[in-house]
């Protein structure tokens, strides 16, 4: 990267929150934007990885660890599960810096089971540190990126919430609820400058060695993860609404897409004979296309009556 490149994406006078951020790709992304002039709150419970205990430990090191390099930072020890949590996340950013300009919601909790043997209670616990977590901590510094017109926000969302994967419904339906909150807010923010994309990781942590070969964890570096997250932090960054999936050095943007569908005219006799005829060509891709929001979709339905 150029010394050029190096100036414009650095983050002097940003004050950032990372939540999750005692270890794994939290302490990653906040070692990165800390190291580029960001001053941090580090939020950790200090928990295991289903989310069960808690100590100081983690965040106070990684505050520690941003303070030996020069850098400034804050630790904050509560639950982004907790309304009262996340309000204190926020807070700790204000009395410390009187800002927030950067929000990663990175906390996460793995509790893997068949859906058939999953307790409710841990469906609902993986929901509530993901998906309500997430919802929590951005609300309560909504209303201060607001005001400052400027915000940046990074959900974090998952391959097994964009394609599925076997044993985490919980975990899976939280990612995807992440996509379906950053849709919405994308609509609401843009007009006070605050833009909001969703990363896809793939990374070697705590949460995820156990389940990849021993021979790839080399390749699948956090540092990976940070760059892009970085880089959607900074004010260089327009883009928002993005899904990018990202590992190993593999960089994409994933979509959710329509086909060109079958239309089968205003007042028409639907019936499922004709759904069964026509089935290839309801869910024939080859013209499939994304759209900004909802009313966009909507209107193509509503555009055939026009037409």
């Amino acid at each position: 990267m150029s010394a050029q490149d190096s100036r414009m994406l650095a983050f002097s006078g940003r004050v950032a929150i990372v939540t999750g951020a005692g270890s794994g790709l939290g302490r990653s992304h906040a070692l990165l934007l800390a190291s580029r002039g960001a001053k941090l709150v580090i939020n950790d419970l200090g928990g295991a990885v289903d989310g069960r205990g808690g100590s100081a430990t983690a965040a106070d090191a990684v505050v520690a660890e941003i303070k030996a390099a020069g850098g400034e930072a804050v630790a904050n020890h509560d639950s982004v599960s907790d309304p009262a949590g996340a309000a204190r996340i926020v807070q700790a950013a204000l009395d410390a810096w009187g800002r927030v300009d950067i929000l990663v919601n990175n906390a996460g909790i793995l509790r893997d089971k068949s859906f058939a043997k999953m307790p409710l209670e841990d469906f609902d616990a993986v929901l509530a540190v993901h998906l309500l977590g997430s919802a929590y901590v951005t609300h309560a510094a909504w209303p201060h990126m607001q005001a400052a017109n400027y915000g940046r926000v990074v959900m974090t969302t998952s391959a097994a919430g964009l394609y599925g994967n076997f044993g985490q419904t919980n975990y899976g339906a939280a990612k995807l609820g992440l996509v379906g909150l950053m849709n919405a807010l994308k609509q609401e923010g843009g007009k006070n400058g605050i833009l909001i994309n969703t990363i896809a990781p793939v990374a070697a942590t705590r949460m995820t060695e156990p389940l990849f070969p021993p021979k790839l964890l080399p390749h699948l570096q956090p540092a990976y993860i940070s760059a892009v997250v970085a880089y959607l932090c900074s004010e260089s960054c327009n883009a928002t609404g993005d899904i990018i999936s990202v590992g190993a050095g593999y960089y994409a943007k994933a979509q959710i897409v329509e086909s060109e569908g079958v239309f089968y005219g205003a007042g028409a006799e639907v019936t499922p004979e004709m759904i069964a005829a026509d089935w290839g060509r309801i869910t024939d891709m080859g013209k499939a296309r994304a759209y900004g929001a909802a009313m966009e979709e909507v209107a193509k339905i509503f555009g055939y009556f026009v037409k």
